[in-house]
């Protein structure tokens, strides 16, 4: 797996592989359970192609009791489970383990219910994200979060990572928009976090859950809240001559109190990679281009178009087109929207990052991104959600050229580290899995690890759930004090306990 080191395979629960398997077909009969080499070939990663394994099993249960069967069936026995959606996470938090069970819960595919009055939709797990939208919007609803990946990654990946998209700057992430879940405890129990209604009393484990990529839980239902569609959306295309004048823009925009329904920006490579594959209309002699949503009712969009516009000609706009359609609006979005897959026609193979900045530093980090890429002598295509600073930075490298592989990596990691120092995070909506694993001490000190760690500890004890994943070492519970009870004994007794 080029080098990445993951936890080592327990050997015991290797020697009873026949015999976990079996027991899996028990719980789960049918066609859910694939053991054999070639069929598991199809869940050997997931986004981060890089990164390869074959699992020990791929389980695919259809029930919450098939689930919480096979959760605590590998608790009692030490066994490894990896939980995994529709395999778009781009992170690796997805990636298989030798001695694990993978758990897809691509077979919970349905919606339960669609409740309009109370603008909410159950679903299960595994639908899609576009899938809510589509079964909502005959009656001129939607579901905000909007990933590139809304076509194919699922509802309960969306919540395991904190999915974003281009409407999250006004709309917000998924944990924005997620009620309630239904999720079972690696011990088998099946509990409920939050509902209907808009929030719970007591602490925040919905917004807990949310973002804690399969290391707490196994969700098995999701409950989001749907919003009905504005009267008018209209978008602004607008080119610059630098990309550090189009970041100067979204951080005046912003700093004007105009909060956008979406806010996008590109630079030359992505633009004209998107425009080749899509044939938006995209100007091709800019180096940034900036899409701007603005919606509402008809009035106060014409209003804030007449506010965004000067201020895109005082940062050195070149050209500012307005959508005059609601197809022409949909074409400005097409290309960002597939400017991921464009890419893909001008490098054998790109490094999709994800990091995110204070918006005022955005001219800074495109700067430092350039000298980076000369440094490591790759290209680097910039695609990013610039309102809210979350960065997607496509690192351009052929795999089959011998140590590209390795400055990609090593180019993507000093864009984190540049991340972080000016203030930002070390990812925004793709997660940590294995890719920033090892990063995380560039943002968290031994003490923020280990209060996380202790989180960890008080949903999956014996770190069984994902393990490899997130944290940068793996320590037993016991490491961090915490308590352990032992047959119902606690250890010492008699000592006074607050």
């Amino acid at each position: 797996m080029s080098g990445l080191l993951m936890p080592k395979p327990d050997d015991a629960t290797m020697r009873r592989r026949d015999e976990i398997v079996a027991d899996m077909r028990i719980i789960v009969p049918g066609e859910g359970v694939v053991d054999a080499a070639n069929s598991m070939r199809a869940f050997e990663s997931d986004g981060l192609t890089a990164y390869r394994q074959l699992p020990m099993v791929v389980v695919l249960p259809e029930t919450v009791a098939q689930v919480s069967r096979v959760l605590k069936y590998c608790d009692d026995r030490n066994i490894r489970v990896v939980p995994r959606g529709s395999g778009t996470s781009l992170s690796g938090g997805a990636l298989p383990l030798e001695d694990a069970v993978l758990l897809v819960m691509s077979r919970f595919n349905r919606i339960i219910e669609i409740d309009f009055p109370n603008r909410i939709v159950v679903a299960q797990p595994g639908v899609t994200n576009l899938g809510i939208t589509t079964a909502v919007e005959q009656e001129g609803f939607y579901y905000a979060p909007d990933p590139s990946s809304q076509i194919a990654c699922s509802i309960g990946g969306n919540v395991a990572e904190n999915s974003g998209g281009v409407h999250c700057l006004k709309y917000g992430l998924t944990a924005n928009n997620v009620l309630g879940i239904e999720m079972v405890l690696m011990n088998g129990e099946v509990v409920r976090l939050g509902g209907k209604h808009l929030d719970a009393e007591g602490y925040d484990l919905l917004g807990v859950m949310t973002g804690s990529e399969g290391l707490l839980g196994v969700v098995t239902e999701v409950t989001v809240r749907i919003l009905k569609k504005p009267e008018t959306a209209r978008a602004l295309l607008i080119g610059f001559p630098t990309s550090e004048q189009g970041g100067q823009c979204v951080a005046d925009i912003i700093g004007a109190g105009i909060i956008p329904g979406g806010m996008e920006m590109m630079d030359r490579p992505a633009i004209h990679a998107a425009e080749d594959f899509v044939h938006a209309g995209y100007p091709l002699d800019v180096e940034a281009l900036l899409i701007v949503e603005l919606d509402g009712p008809g009035v106060e969009v014409d209003h804030l178009i007449g506010l965004v516009e000067p201020i895109a000609y005082r940062n050195g706009s070149t050209t500012c087109r307005i959508s005059q359609s609601e197809q022409e609006r949909l074409s400005f979005w097409a290309g960002r929207k597939a400017a991921f897959p464009a890419v893909g026609r001008i490098s054998p193979d790109y490094y999709c990052m994800d990091g995110t900045i204070p918006r005022k530093e955005l001219p800074r980090v495109l700067h430092g991104m350039r000298e980076l890429s000369e440094k490591y002598r790759l290209g680097v295509a910039n695609v990013f959600h610039a309102g809210d600073g979350n960065l997607h930075p496509l690192i351009l490298y052929d795999a089959n050229v011998p140590g590209e592989l390795d400055k990609a990596e090593s180019f993507g990691a000093d864009i984190l580290r540049l991340c972080v120092k000016v203030g930002g995070v070390l990812t925004g909506e793709h997660g940590v899995g294995v890719e920033k694993r090892d990063l995380m001490p560039e943002m968290f000190n031994q003490t923020d690890l280990d209060q996380q760690m202790r989180v960890k500890c008080a949903f999956d004890p014996n770190h069984l759930l994902n393990p490899g994943k997130v944290f940068p070492q793996l320590r037993r519970c016991a490491e961090l004090g915490r308590m352990h009870v032992h047959r119902g004994q606690m250890a010492f007794p008699d000592i006074p306990r607050f």
